[in-house]
């Protein structure tokens, strides 16, 4: 069993989702602004250059049999494999890796609360498992989650052609079919200027 000194919590209100880890050892939340390496005019409006990109956030986290969750799921498991159902995966930690695996596969965008802010759309980038000989009955995981930006996008319709002042430049495109290109011949005698 691994040592869990120096711990940060073993608070509920931190989630993956609806899954609650037992103990969280680390949360790194990163927020970054990608700013123009080019030249910027003195006066200009900053923000024109400059955008925020999506959060990154890893976790280490895990749960563990021994807790009560996992003692009772240990026995549901064990009846469960007595009368001929499957043993692996029937403990309690290989349940909540099946959950966040599956998590992970639906690619359906969720919230994770840490201790200090709730990020909202995040999918799982990675999941990361480490299983010894002292940690065979614990789930220990490095999780890395990026958030998703999800836009809502609005259609709209411009005024008639003839309502605006200039429609070459501000009305709908229009449909005027396909066009065929044609050979040009020229006139008899060649070419002449339209001066004559």
């Amino acid at each position: 069993m691994p040592n869990f000194a120096g711990f940060i919590t073993i608070d509920p209100k931190r989630s993956i989702d609806t899954i609650v880890a037992h103990v969280t050892l680390e949360e790194v939340g990163t927020d970054e602004l990608q700013i123009t390496e080019h030249p910027v005019e003195l006066g200009a409006n900053i923000t024109d250059h400059a955008f925020k990109k999506p959060a990154d956030l890893v976790i280490r986290c895990g749960w563990s049999n021994a807790s009560l969750a996992g003692v009772l799921n240990g026995v549901q498991g064990l009846i469960s494999a007595l009368s001929g159902g499957d043993a692996f995966g029937s403990d309690y930690v290989s349940s909540v890796y099946n959950q966040l695996l599956a998590l992970q596969e639906s690619r359906i965008p969720f919230d994770v609360s840490t201790g200090k802010r709730l990020y909202s759309n995040m999918l799982m980038r990675s999941l990361g498992v480490t299983t010894d000989e002292k940690s065979e009955y614990t789930l220990m995981v490095t999780a890395v989650f990026k958030q998703i930006l999800i836009v809502q996008t609005q259609a709209t319709t411009l005024p008639p052609r003839d309502d605006q002042a200039q429609p070459e430049a501000t009305a709908e495109t229009a449909d005027t079919g396909t066009k065929q290109v044609v050979v040009g011949v020229p006139a008899p005698g060649g070419w002449q200027p339209p001066n004559g």
